[in-house]
Formats: structure tokens, C-alpha cells, sequence
């Protein structure tokens, strides 16, 4: 017999007797349930939006024209009544940023950005090179410098191609990364410095002085963004590839994705159907590893032009597997109008992990193993991004955490979506022990684990037992556990 043919029985033993010892444990699971008294929990979804990382409402505080849409604003008003938004969206042009060379005004982002950090929400960057509204959003220096510009109607857009103009773009971004690249508050980064508004196109402005830019050129200004930001979040526009060419796959749309670069659509609705949209197939090469953003077309334009419909918009979630919907428009205005679909998307928009059904021993000996049978599930329309693992705690009367236990073998992150009402079901079975015996068995943990009856909190987090993701219920504790019940320990 040979080697390689030894190999490969060994191979399939080894799966074998997994499989055994995995149907045993099972056995096993079913023959304890069957002699213990067995409590059985459904917890019930609320229905109403949650905030997690990865996805969310997102707020255009600023929309190009800096008073739009957060200027109506107090200081202290961050949209708490707005269902869902978890992120604030900052896009401004270039020169707002860098009026002159070396001279930053940072706080034009940071002081709107650290009214909602504060809250505990993200925020998300677009810097522009190009805009309609003013005559010119590249600050001069970058001109002066010996960049080429070409003018379009009454306002200048940069030669993007010019190597001076990369140059200069190459330094910004580079100190923009100093400041914000890894930043735990910054959600994503657009990238920005190409075509009009930063949305990636030339369509308005090539037209005029007769001047286009290739892939090679889109190419340089993705790989700027990208060996400058390798912590945070880099996403392009869908109209990189033309704002009105339908398909799958395209060249750059390929090359962006390679890069670990994500997709928004820039903008849905613009024009009525079939032309809502263009790229939902596009999306599909990213949704399944990276959140997928849309944002709609300024809500006051679309209804003007009676592009706004409602459906549309929730489909969009459900044809893009988005994690992100913009609030595009004065906030409230958006919300006073359309709070059912709002309502409706959130109960699809991103991930939404749910515990289907929570079995459990209502008693357990301390030193001695017990099991928990849960099936989970994921009703939204994308991946959880950030992943997380079950735990379940016990807590005393007063509140006090008595016994941590953490699922490490189940990632939530595994479970896939799927259509509305169709979601599968992870079923999990985990092996628990409240305080294991061991050298010190009066020290100060295995004092607080004393017989007694505890509330029973689940929560999705960290390997260590920190919870990270809201669920979908009431009965917290204010730190994302949940209650579900409560539990006797014995000696």
C-alpha cells in the first residue's frame, strides 16, 4: 500500500470518527435534556431599527453645499428620534478642507463628527475635487503649482490625469490618513478626488472641453486612497464605471474590489423605473465580504420629478443586500414622510441576528457541566461584517455578574442571509460550567458563584463575554444583554 493511499484512508477515519464523536455529543445533548428539567425560551423580535457597526442610516450632515442638510441643526441635536442612523456623513470639497497648502481646517469635520461619536455613532468621509456650485472645489495652490484645469460652464475641474494634481492629492491624502486611518469612529472613506461631487463620472463635464480620463487614471486614484488608508474602510462610487451603464462586472469595479475597496451607489431614484437604478448586479460581487452602501437622490429633487417611490427604495435593500441608506434631505422631512418604509427597512437593512429559540437546564450544580441548546439566526439582508460569539451570564439580584460563558465555537458571522421570512437556522449546542473547581475555591470568584437563583442574560460580542451588537429585543441591561429567565445553582 502506499503512502499517498494510507494518507488518504487515514483522512477519511479521521472524518469518520468526527462525525461520530459529533453525533455522540448530540445523543448525548438530547439524553441530559430529556433528564433535567429543560426551560425553553422564544425570544420575541421588537420590530424596531437597531444601531450596530457595519451598517445603518447614514445622515448627510454635509451634501457638497455646506448647508446641506445639517445647518437646521442645534449643537446637541444628533437625530436621536430618527430610527437607525448610526452614522454621521460628512462630504465636502477639497478646498474647504485645505484652503491653502499646509493649512488644514480639520474642524469643519471634527466638531459635527465628535457631536455624534459622543453618542456612541460613526462617521463617514468624502473629500471632492470637483463641484457644480462653485467655481472651484481643488484649492489653487494645487494650480498654481502647475496643474492643468479645464473649465465647464461657469465652474473648473482638475486634469485628474496631470501628475501634479496626483501629487498634490497624494500628499492630502496621506496627512487625512495621519489623522483618521484606524480611527474606531470613522465607519468609512470615500473615495473622493475623481469625476463630479467625487461621485467617480465625467458625464457632466466632458461633454464641454472635450477632455476624458481612462481606467489607468481611476486606477492611480484608488491606489492613493489605498496606500494611504490600510486600517478604515475605503469605498467607491458605482459611477466610477459610467452613471448610467448597466451590468455585472466592469474593469475598474473589478480593480476597486481587489483592492479591498467596497461599492455605494451614487445616487438610486434619480430617474423613474426601469432606470431607478444600475448596478444592484454590480453588488453582488461585494455584499457577500463588505457592506454595501446606497444612497438615494435628494429626496426634494426625486419627488419633483416624481422619481420618489417607497417600494423602490425597500427593494433597493433587498436587490443590493445593503447594509447603509442615506438621509439624503432635511431629516426630518424624510422621516415625517416616509416613516413606514423607514420602519421597514429596518427590519431588513444590514444583519439582524436572532435567537430563534434559547433550551436550557432551569437547574445546575457549580463543578458540574451543563448545556444550552440555541438556534440562531440572521433575518437581514447582508452578513454580520463584524462577527461575534453567544454568551451567556449569569447575574445576581443586585445586578452583579456572577459567571461569564462564551460560545467560542459558533461566529455569527457564518450564518448567511436570506429572503424575508426564509432565513435558516444555526443550531448550536453548548457545554457550560459554572465555577469549575479548582486550587482556591474561596477565592473571590468562586464566592460570588454561591447557591442560589440568577438571571440569565445572552448577548452576542467578544470572545471575552463583551457584548458588541444590539438584538432585537427588550429587557436589556443597558449594555446589550438581554434576559431571558432566570437559573438555580446547587452545590
Amino acid at each position: 500500500m502506499t503512502s499517498i493511499t494510507q494518507h488518504k484512508i487515514n483522512i477519511l477515519f479521521f472524518a469518520f470518527l468526527l462525525f461520530v464523536l459529533s453525533f455522540h455529543r448530540q445523543a448525548l445533548a438530547q439524553n441530559l435534556f430529556k433528564a433535567r428539567e429543560i426551560y425553553t425560551v422564544y425570544p420575541k423580535d421588537h420590530g424596531g431599527a437597531l444601531v450596530n457597526p457595519d451598517m445603518g442610516w447614514t445622515m448627510h450632515f454635509y451634501s457638497n453645499v455646506l448647508a446641506h442638510y445639517g445647518s437646521k441643526l442645534e449643537a446637541w441635536d444628533t437625530l436621536d428620534d430618527f430610527p437607525g442612523v448610526s452614522t454621521v456623513y460628512l462630504r465636502v470639497p477639497w478646498v474647504a478642507v485645505q484652503p491653502e497648502e499646509g493649512r488644514y481646517t480639520w474642524e469643519i469635520l471634527d466638531t459635527p463628527a465628535q457631536r455624534w461619536t459622543d453618542k456612541g455613532k460613526k462617521v463617514a468621509i468624502r473629500i471632492t475635487a470637483t463641484e457644480n456650485w462653485m467655481t472651484q472645489a481643488t484649492p489653487q495652490y494645487v494650480f498654481d503649482a502647475g496643474a492643468k484645469k479645464y473649465q465647464a460652464y461657469d465652474y473648473f475641474e482638475p486634469d485628474y490625469s496631470d501628475p501634479v494634481f496626483l501629487e498634490k492629492v497624494d500628499e492630502f491624502v496621506r496627512v487625512m490618513a495621519e489623522r483618521y486611518d484606524g480611527n474606531p469612529n470613522i465607519a468609512f472613506v470615500d473615495i473622493g478626488h475623481f469625476g463630479m461631487w467625487g461621485e467617480g463620472h465625467t458625464v457632466i463635464t466632458s461633454p464641454v472641453h472635450g477632455k476624458t480620463w481612462d481606467i489607468e487614471t481611476q486606477k492611480k486614484i484608488i491606489d492613493i486612497y489605498c496606500k494611504h488608508f490600510k486600517k478604515t474602510r475605503l469605498c467607491i462610487s458605482d459611477d466610477f464605471v459610467g452613471d448610467s451603464e448597466p451590468g455585472s462586472r466592469f474593469a475598474i469595479s473589478d480593480y476597486a474590489f481587489s483592492r479591498g475597496v467596497t461599492m455605494r451607489d451614487d445616487s438610486i431614484l434619480v430617474q423613474k423605473a426601469p432606470k431607478h437604478w444600475f448596478h444592484s448586479e454590480m453588488a453582488q460581487l461585494f455584499w457577500p465580504t463588505m457592506p454595501v452602501i446606497l444612497e438615494h437622490e435628494h429626496y426634494n429633487g426625486a419627488k419633483k420629478r416624481g422619481c420618489w417611490d417607497k417600494d423602490l427604495l425597500l427593494q433597493s435593500i433587498e436587490e443590493y443586500h445593503a447594509s447603509y441608506m442615506s438621509i439624503h434631505s432635511w431629516p426630518r422631512v424624510l422621516l415625517e414622510e416616509n416613516r413606514d418604509v423607514i420602519d421597514k427597512i429596518n427590519r431588513r437593512m444590514g444583519y439582524r441576528i436572532h435567537a430563534q429559540s434559547i433550551a436550557y437546564q432551569k437547574s445546575i450544580q457549580k463543578n458540574e457541566s451543563f448545556l444550552v441548546q440555541w438556534n440562531w439566526q440572521n433575518v437581514g439582508v447582508a452578513p454580520c461584517y463584524p462577527g461575534g460569539y453567544p454568551c451567556f451570564t449569569l447575574k445576581d439580584d443586585q445586578g452583579g455578574i456572577v459567571s461569564v460563558m462564551v460560545e467560542a465555537g459558533f461566529n455569527v458571522k457564518s450564518m448567511p442571509p436570506a429572503e424575508a421570512g426564509k432565513a435558516p437556522v444555526s443550531k448550536v449546542t453548548s457545554e457550560f460550567i459554572v465555577a469549575k473547581q479548582m486550587d482556591d475555591p474561596k477565592g473571590p470568584f468562586f464566592r460570588s458563584c454561591k447557591p442560589g437563583v440568577y438571571d440569565v442574560y445572552i448577548s452576542v460580542g467578544q470572545l471575552d463575554g463583551t457584548p458588541v451588537l444590539e438584538l432585537p429585543y427588550h429587557n436589556d441591561d443597558g449594555k446589550k444583554r438581554y434576559k431571558i429567565g432566570t437559573i438555580t445553582l446547587t452545590e
